[in-house]
């Protein structure tokens, strides 16, 4: 299992443990609400709200919520969100990119140093990362039924896919960031409707950690996790299999 699948894994089973429903909708109704200030509340016209749209629903948030948060923009009323984003180390040298959406900077960024302050890391400089990390689109769904997977995975390739890997009747696709849209509306042509879609940073290095070292790596990752201004943490952790299934 190469290191990107493993580091999805990571992503898909912590995701899939996630009992904070209400901290995750939060999360959700943040990129809704600035998708859909960036470029308008018609999803048919708006990518990254048509994106945020299929990610919710993705996570079971009910339709009544999705247009709520939509018409509240629509209708000017909706909180003025910014993003901005983090780098920084946790112990042993893991490298940890957090994104964050929030209407507070000043409460953002201090509880963002509290964390790597109580874990033993260090927050760093913007651009201090950026030789670990390349910015990707990343495809997850369900591999089709009766599909041949040399032939889709050329028809993939064709629209702009840098990776494809099957691994227990799920499919990962990864792209540029670049060739994101492109492979969306590849995926609308085959029929194919994604799970999730998102723009990941991936690792170009990783770092092995002890089992001990993991567990408390971890405890950083799920402490700026759970903060209710950071959307996504990306980290560059090379897991083993005994390490998975502790989460």
């Amino acid at each position: 299992m190469s290191g990107h699948s493993k580091w999805s894994t990571i992503k898909r089973k912590k995701g899939a443990l996630d009992a904070k429903r209400g901290k995750l909708f939060t999360k959700l109704i943040k990129e809704i609400t600035v998708a859909a200030r960036e470029g308008g509340a018609d999803p048919e016209m708006n990518p990254r709200l048509r994106l945020a749209v299929v990610n919710a629903k993705a996570q079971n948030m009910p339709k009544d919520n999705i247009d709520r948060a939509i018409k509240k923009v629509a209708g000017g009323e909706a909180a003025d969100y910014v993003e901005t984003t983090y780098e920084g180390y946790a112990p042993n040298g893991v490298a940890v990119f957090v994104e964050c959406t929030t209407d507070n900077l000043n409460r953002t960024v201090a509880a963002v140093r509290a964390v790597f302050t109580k874990y033993g890391g260090s927050l760093g400089t913007n651009g201090s990362l950026e030789f670990i990390f390349d910015r990707k689109g990343v495809f997850s769904l369900l591999f089709p039924d009766g599909q041949d997977e040399d032939e889709l995975t050329l028809e993939l390739i064709d629209g702009g896919a840098e990776d494809v890997e099957v691994e227990e009747g799920q499919m990962t696709i990864t792209c540029a960031m670049e060739d994101f849209g492109n492979m969306q509306k590849k995926l609308e042509e085959l029929g194919l409707e994604a799970e999730s879609a998102e723009l990941e940073r991936i690792p170009n290095t990783t770092v092995s950690l002890s089992n001990e070292d993991f567990t408390q790596v971890m405890k950083t990752i799920d402490a700026l996790e759970d903060d209710d201004d950071v959307q996504k943490v990306f980290h560059n952790i090379e897991a083993n299999d005994e390490q998975l299934a502790t989460l």
